[in-house]
C-alpha cells in the first residue's frame, strides 16, 4: 500500500508550531520530512514542557514521523551541506524571521535557480513586506491583531483560545497550499514560492465576524461558551451540572419546545419565529429554558434532547477526550516511539485506500550522521560537521 506523498522529500528549517504542524501533516501522508535543528538544543519547542512522558507536549504533537538533522548554520560548510540536500528536495519550508533565510543564501529564487522544481514555503507572522513585515509575532499576539480576542470570552473580559489557533491556521494554510503547488508542478513542471502570514491565515478564519460587522455594523458580542448569533446555542445549568445544545432552525425549535420543555405553545409564539426572533427575545427564551432545566438532572435533559434530535455534547476535559468512546470505537489511536518511551498518537485523517504514517518522534540529531552520509560526505566530513566545535 502506497501513500499519496511517498517519495516526496521535504526539508524544513522550522521551530515552534506553525511550520512543524504543516510538515507533520505532509509526513502523515507519506512524505519524508527532514527537520533541520540547531545543535545546541534544537527546536525551542522541545523545551516548552516535559508533560508528554518526559517530552514536550507541543513537540510530540507536531513532530512525529520526521528525521532530525542538526546543523550549525553559522558555519559555511553546514549551509553548503543543507544546500546540497535541497538539490534533491521537493519542498523547503522555513519559519525563520523575515529575511533570515535570504541572509543564509537560502532565499527562494536562489534555491530554485539550482533546483527549478523546488517548492519553497516561508511562514511568518505578518509576511515579508508591509509596515508589520519585521514585527515580532507570537500566537497570542496574532490572535489579538486578527480580532479573535474581540469575539472570544465575555464583554469586557476577552479570552484567548486554549490552543495555538493562529499557529494552527498558518500551518493548515501552508499544508493546503503546498499540496496545491505540488499539483500545479505536476502540470507545469516548475516549482513555486509560497508565503504564509499568520495574520492573513487567521484573518481568513475570522470571515464570519468580519462580514457580520461589514460597513461599520455592530460586531458580534462575545458570548462565552455560547454562540454570538445563533440562539439558543450553548451550555445551560441543570439540577446537577450543565448540558450544551444548539438549535439551528424553526423545525428544531418546535421539537425542542414540545419534547424538551413540554411547552408547545412557545413554538407557536410569533416572537420566537426564526433565529433572529429568538435572539431578539433572549431573556424570555432563557427564562423558559431555565425554568425547566432547573427542575431536571443533566441525564434527564440529555435524554429529552436526544429524543427531540437536538444536537448535544458533553463538556469534556482532557481525561475524557483521551478516553472518548467514539475515538476508541473507531480505533483512532496508535502507539508511537518518543525519546525514552512510547505514547499514544491520534491517527491522521486519510482516504480509505492508504494507511498514514504514524512514526517516531525524533531525538535531537538522531538522523544527522545517516543523512549526511547519504549526501556522499566522507566519514571525516561528517565528523567535521557533527563536532560541537565548542573551542572554536
Amino acid at each position: 500500500m502506497t501513500r499519496p506523498l511517498d517519495g516526496l522529500l521535504v526539508v524544513s528549517l522550522e521551530q515552534a508550531i506553525a511550520a512543524p504542524y504543516a510538515t507533520r501533516m505532509l509526513a502523515d501522508q507519506g512524505a519524508r520530512v527532514i527537520k533541520v535543528e540547531r545543535p545546541d538544543g534544537g527546536d525551542f519547542a522541545r523545551q516548552y514542557d516535559t508533560r508528554a512522558r518526559g517530552v514536550s507536549s507541543h513537540f510530540v504533537w507536531t513532530n512525529r514521523s520526521k528525521e532530525s538533522l542538526t546543523l550549525d548554520l553559522k558555519r559555511p560548510e553546514a549551509v553548503a551541506a543543507l544546500k546540497q540536500l535541497l538539490l534533491k528536495a521537493d519542498v523547503f519550508v522555513q519559519n525563520l524571521a523575515p529575511g533570515a533565510a535570504e541572509r543564509l543564501g537560502l532565499g527562494s529564487e536562489t534555491l530554485r535557480a539550482a533546483n527549478p522544481k523546488l517548492i519553497t514555503c516561508s511562514i511568518s507572522g505578518y509576511g515579508g513586506s508591509g509596515p508589520y513585515g519585521t514585527k515580532k509575532a507570537y500566537d497570542l499576539l496574532i490572535q489579538a491583531e486578527a480580532g479573535f480576542l474581540s469575539v472570544t470570552g465575555r464583554p469586557g473580559d476577552p479570552a484567548k483560545a486554549g490552543i495555538s489557533v493562529a499557529d494552527i491556521a498558518a500551518g493548515v494554510s501552508a499544508y493546503n497550499t503546498i499540496l496545491t503547488a505540488l499539483l500545479n508542478r505536476h502540470k507545469t513542471g516548475k516549482g513555486d514560492h509560497i508565503e504564509v502570514s499568520m495574520l492573513e491565515a487567521m484573518a481568513e478564519w475570522m470571515g464570519f465576524p468580519m462580514y457580520f460587522a461589514a460597513d461599520g455594523a455592530t460586531p458580534p458580542v462575545p458570548a462565552g461558551a455560547g454562540h454570538a448569533t445563533i440562539f439558543p446555542y450553548g451550555p445551560y445549568e441543570t439540577q446537577n451540572g450543565a448540558v450544551l445544545f444548539g438549535l439551528q432552525n424553526d423545525r428544531e425549535w418546535a421539537a425542542f419546545c414540545e419534547t424538551v420543555l413540554k411547552r408547545p405553545d412557545l413554538a407557536a409564539d410569533p416572537r420566537f419565529k426564526g433565529n433572529s426572533g429568538r435572539a431578539a427575545h433572549k431573556d424570555e427564551v432563557n427564562g423558559a429554558i431555565n425554568a425547566v432545566f432547573s427542575t431536571i438532572t443533566s441525564a434527564e435533559a440529555m435524554a429529552r434532547l436526544e429524543e427531540a434530535k437536538i444536537g448535544t455534547a458533553s463538556v469534556n476535559d482532557m481525561a475524557a477526550l483521551w478516553d472518548h468512546p467514539q475515538l476508541a470505537a473507531r480505533e483512532r489511536w496508535r502507539e508511537v516511539d518518543i525519546p525514552g518511551g512510547t505514547i499514544p498518537a491520534l491517527l491522521p485523517i486519510t482516504g480509505a485506500g492508504w494507511t498514514p504514517r504514524v512514526d517516531a518522534v525524533p531525538a535531537l540529531g538522531a538522523h544527522t550522521n545517516a543523512i549526511l552520509s547519504e549526501l556522499g560526505l566522507s566519514e571525516a566530513e561528517v565528523a567535521a560537521l557533527t563536532d560541537d566545535h565548542k573551542d572554536e
